[in-house]
């Protein structure tokens, strides 16, 4: 194969792309790939040409990939064939048992060329470092790369600033300017900036941080953290007080008792998912070039650790291909993970980074962040509940075997290629037969495109559902299971659709009569699994990751504000780096203002058992007024019934006669008339929710895909409020969980993450 860029292929746009009549011998091996596969490379990650076209087959985006990374072999005098190694990283990616994260696929071998996921930037305490950053981070964002924050160095609201005789505006008012100037950033026309903000919890301005996401229309392109020292812990154990110290003059400020914030930290987590905790003196503890400087925070979703202007690239091997005949194939595995440590490391010399600053400092340590996918999937070919101390065992025995072989790998490469510049002072310049490539080598990131990609379950987490519901064309709904569940309930002749369908409305086999306790133990899900074996879990892989562990701790809508108290204690008490958690349906949007008390009446019936007569209006209905925050802007949504029901909708949203406002006024008759006309709530939700506009409003499932969207999400906060909620499970489960912008389905919430098994949807890589 010719090894120089651009020859032999077809002149498209960016000169990349190989002629079919030139297809290198690699590409002649045959794809894994599933449809849902198909359909997210045809979305995100195949080349487009200026019309939109696809230029671009699967085949040809793992031979650009394998090709571009394989040439970094071309800097150094190593005995590797170039072509040979080519064909290996094309075939362990093409047979899905390993795969880099989203940028490295989107922008290997194209001019972009930036191929890291993950950025921590500085703010020092001054208007020029934080505008300096906020310009860096735009050009981060429009390169792919998710951003990570500490406003910790930030003097608190009110502090005095020297310079102009003022007052400061505090850490909170400039991470709102950063949420601004992300959502008005597109990453490459792929996805949406992410950020993680951290706040030491000693800073004077933590109570309102912790708030400032209270609200789930604000801030919201951020992933909030709180960073816990020690001496906090501690003293949250002793019910003591600590100082906060302010980070100009180092002083301490004031006294609060930890307990206290420790509680309020817990209840704005129960109330919607933020913040989380990272334990900063852990991760310090596990820096490897403490002489470098200390790690202040990690990329968007926790699992990456990082000192200021570093980035690391990630990549996951899929464990659910390494399983043989009920065994572990750990010969091969130990080839693909010595193959994956030279990939990842290759792509360090190959990447165009988006700012000199962060090449040199990303040079010098070489950090890559190696992880796991298809976790649940190697549990079930192997018998294995996820959610027993089997599990666990399993988890540190793959986990350890993955990490000792890749420290092995970046032995061997720093044999060939040298040690990592920053080696001299680092935690392996002590130890003899230690000379490291890489700083750090593993990590365990949230998984969410390119689990898809791979056909498995996500990163380390349990599935999160046995089968679900996707809806087709002309309201068909296709019942999609699980297919290592398929072919069992084949194989021991208790499948049928009907049992399948009853499965997809619970997701879960917990109350399934028909399913015997075996299979229920194997096949448990995300919202089975109790919160001290997700926590156990997570601390297994935890032991013997370098980094971080991306996990989300799944709690049902019942759950306490003691029950998540206990697990973030727990995640200390285990060695955890940090801990997430989501409880199921705690995003929802608030009713802000109401309109008369709505007296007492029957359930509004199903559309099906009543005639389709238009109701006439009377003169007086009674209802109440919704809020709902669009990328147009407030949409006030209201809500009329009659004696018989839901009778109207109205809507109001932007100026009289602009583009939004009439659609949304088109879509409120349509509505009005629909419910005069028998039909119920539950088919005009299914029919709006998850349309996706050009302005969306937010992430994750705080995300209004547009006014259509909004709409959907009001009628069922003004049922839920009522508490005369008559919608089927399936369209339940998608609003309390978050909808999927592109086909409404039901999002799954890992590590900060939304992704949609339905139709392959994910907000980050």
């Amino acid at each position: 194969m010719d090894q120089k860029v651009g020859v032999g292929r077809e002149k498209t746009e960016d000169k990349t792309f190989f002629s079919s009549k030139e297809k290198p011998s690699c590409q002649k091996k045959a794809l894994r790939l599933s449809e849902n596969a198909l359909i997210v490379l045809k979305r995100r990650y195949l080349k487009k040409n200026e019309k939109g076209e696809i230029v671009e087959t699967p085949e040809e985006l793992f031979t650009r990939v394998a090709h571009h990374i394989a040439s970094a072999e071309n800097m150094y005098h190593t005995k590797k064939g170039v072509v040979e190694l080519e064909e290996q990283f094309y075939s362990m990616m093409a047979e899905c048992k390993f795969l880099p994260n989203s940028p490295t696929l989107m922008n290997a071998g194209r001019p972009l060329g930036q191929l890291s996921a993950c950025f921590v930037l500085p703010i020092d305490d001054s208007m020029e470092s934080i505008f300096e950053t906020l310009k860096n981070t735009a050009i981060i964002h429009k390169s792919g790369g998710g951003t990570g924050f500490s406003f910790s160095r930030l003097r608190p609201v009110n502090d005095i600033v020297q310079s102009t005789k003022g007052i400061s505006s505090g850490p909170v008012s400039f991470m709102k300017v950063f949420d601004s100037a992300t959502e008005a950033v597109k990453q490459g026309g792929t996805r949406r900036g992410a950020n993680m903000g951290v706040l030491r919890v000693d800073h004077p301005d933590i109570l309102d941080f912790i708030a400032c996401k209270k609200e789930n229309d604000k801030i919201t392109n951020f992933n909030i953290s709180i960073g816990v020292t020690e001496k906090f812990m501690k003293a949250v154990e002793n019910s003591s007080d600590y100082e906060l110290i302010n980070p100009r003059s180092k002083k301490c400020v004031e006294k609060l008792n930890a307990r206290t914030v420790f509680n309020t930290i817990v209840d704005l987590a129960w109330c919607n998912g933020e913040p989380g905790i990272i334990f900063l003196d852990r991760i310090n503890k596990d820096n490897p070039t403490p002489k470098v400087g200390e790690i202040e925070s990690t990329n968007p979703c926790g699992e990456q650790p990082l000192l200021p202007h570093e980035s690391c690239n990630l990549g996951s091997i899929n464990l659910s291909n390494f399983v043989v005949n009920g065994h572990i194939d750990y010969k091969e595995l130990e080839r693909i993970v010595k193959l994956t440590v030279c990939f990842l490391d290759n792509v360090i010399d190959m990447n165009k980074f988006p700012l000199p600053i962060i090449e040199k400092t990303t040079k010098a340590s070489r950090k890559i962040g190696l992880g796991v996918m298809g976790f649940a999937d190697m549990l079930i070919k192997l018998g294995i509940s996820y959610a027993s101390e089997e599990g666990i065992l399993m988890a540190e025995r793959i986990m350890s075997f993955i990490d000792q072989k890749s420290k092995e790998a970046s032995v061997e490469l720093a044999q060939e290629k040298g040690v990592f510049p920053n080696f001299a002072g680092s935690v392996y310049d002590s130890r003899e037969g230690m000379p490291m490539r890489n700083a750090t080598t593993t990590t365990i990131a949230p998984t969410g495109t390119i689990s898809i990609l791979g056909g498995c379950s996500s990163g380390v987490e349990p599935l999160f559902g046995v089968a679900f519901v996707r809806n087709v064309m002309d309201n068909d709904k296709l019942v999609e299971v699980n297919p290592l569940f398929e072919e069992i309930a084949k194989r021991e002749g208790f499948y049928s659709a009907k049992l399948m369908e009853k499965i997809a409305q619970k997701g879960s086999l917990k109350d399934i009569p028909e399913i015997s306790e075996h299979y229920k133990r194997i096949f448990v899900t995300a919202h089975d699994v109790s919160p001290e074996y997700h926590m156990k879990m997570q601390a297994a892989f935890q032991k013997f990751t370098d980094n971080a562990v991306s996990k989300t701790v799944n709690f049902p809508h019942s759950a306490t504000r003691e029950d998540v108290a206990q697990v973030y204690l727990l995640a200390y008490a285990l060695g955890c780096k940090g801990v997430t958690i989501y409880r199921d349906g705690s995003r929802d949007q608030q009713v802000l203002t109401k309109g008369s008390q709505v007296s007492e009446s029957k359930e509004s019936k199903d559309a099906s058992h009543e005639p389709m007569v238009k109701r006439m209006r009377p003169k007086t209905l009674i209802g109440r007024s919704i809020q709902m925050e669009t990328g147009c802007g407030p949409l006030y949504v209201t809500i009329n019934e009659d004696e018989k029901g839901l009778f109207e909708l109205f809507n109001n949203i932007g100026k009289a006669g602009g583009c939004a406002g009439a659609q949304s006024e088109a879509i409120g008759r349509l509505v009005s008339l629909a419910w005069r006309s028998g039909v119920a709530a539950d088919s005009i939700i299914k029919q709006l929710i998850g349309i996706s506009c050009h302005r969306p409003k937010g992430i994750g499932n705080n995300k209004m895909s547009s006014c259509a969207d909004a709409i959907a999400k009001a009628i069922r906060l003004y049922l839920k409020d009522k508490g005369t909620i008559n919608i089927s499970p399936v369209v339940d489960e998608i609003i309390s969980r978050g909808a999927c912008p592109e086909c409404g389905g039901v999002i799954e919430h890992e590590g900060g993450c939304a992704v949609c098994r339905a139709c392959a949807f994910s907000e980050c890589g």
